[in-house]
């Protein structure tokens, strides 16, 4: 048992080689306090993900798929490989800061309390990437948050509930969810509620399993202390964008009719899946016309930044 890593860092990639190499060339850079290993679960990438894996980093330990499975089918199978105490969900499009593992590890051993943990995630530009701390996903957070009420009133818990702007964004704090871009999984809360639910494609598979864990008794951490940085919106989301953007509105759709409906009548449900229906659209619309979430730009190569 004493040779069982502590720490076992899963990653999804589909074609994100460049981005890939960036991040695990952040996570060998740093010294850990802890054993690691690192895993990645690849979606039949064509761009040489698996040639770079074999030559340059033959420790990782490769699943290779041979097509699309989407984020959740994938990530489980890396999930259930993991070893020891600490599982870690990993976006290929990050990078590590110093020792941001080792403080949300020490963190989970001092707060027994906690099941799940998450960094301050960054932008490129150093910026907040602020939906790495969240609130519930109700209506009334939707709603405000979607028609900017939110950036209206920042400081006020419900309706800036969303991405909870109304706490510092250095502070500690318990939150509803923590971005899967990075979070820490302590392993007894993944043999009480199992792994991620594969009924979510992509998106809100986070969001749903933070939910699981608060039911289950746990409490999720925002830890601010930990650091990385997110590029955000590469690979899969710009390989199939209109897909990305179904896949979205499908999962949080799936979302809310899982925990949240049978919290309010049916004729308020009837009218929130028609929002839901209005706002794909829009998203859709606005894609076509180059002006939507993934919108053709040129991405800088990481390590330029």
């Amino acid at each position: 048992m004493e040779n069982i890593p502590l720490i076992s860092i899963c990653i999804v990639s589909y074609q994100t080689r460049t981005f890939l190499n960036q991040c695990l060339q952040s996570i060998y850079s740093h010294p850990f306090q802890r054993a690691f290993v690192l895993i990645v679960s690849d979606n039949g990438s064509q761009d040489g993900t698996s040639e770079l894996l074999q030559n340059a980093f033959p420790q990782v330990k490769l699943i290779q798929n041979s097509h699309n499975l989407g984020y959740t089918a994938a990530m489980n199978q890396a999930l259930r490989k993991a070893q020891g105490d600490y599982l870690v969900q990993l976006n290929p499009d990050t990078e590590v800061k110093e020792d941001a593992f080792d403080i949300l590890a020490d963190f989970l051993e001092t707060h027994p309390e906690v099941g799940i943990c998450g960094p301050k995630v960054l932008n490129p530009d150093g910026s907040l990437q602020r939906s790495c701390r969240r609130g519930e996903s109700t209506p009334l957070a939707v709603i405000a948050h979607f028609s900017g009420l939110d950036r209206l009133f920042p400081n006020h818990p419900r309706l800036a509930q969303y991405w909870m702007s109304y706490r510092g964004e250095d502070e500690i704090h318990e939150v509803a969810g923590v971005s899967g871009s990075c979070m820490m999984i302590r392993r007894e809360v993944v043999e009480r509620i199992g792994y991620l639910d594969e009924r979510f494609f992509a998106y809100q598979e986070d969001a749903d399993y933070c939910f699981r864990a608060r039911q289950a008794g746990w409490k999720v951490m925002y830890v601010p202390t930990a650091k990385i940085l997110h590029y955000g919106g590469v690979g899969g989301s710009h390989v199939e964008p209109y897909r990305s953007i179904v896949e979205w509105h499908r999962s949080y759709w799936k979302y809310y009719r899982k925990n949240l409906a049978h919290h309010y009548p049916p004729w308020f449900n009837a009218l929130y899946y028609g929002m839901m229906g209005i706002k794909l659209g829009t998203a859709l619309a606005l894609q076509f016309l180059n002006l939507g979430r993934f919108s053709k730009r040129k991405l800088k190569n990481p390590s330029s930044l």
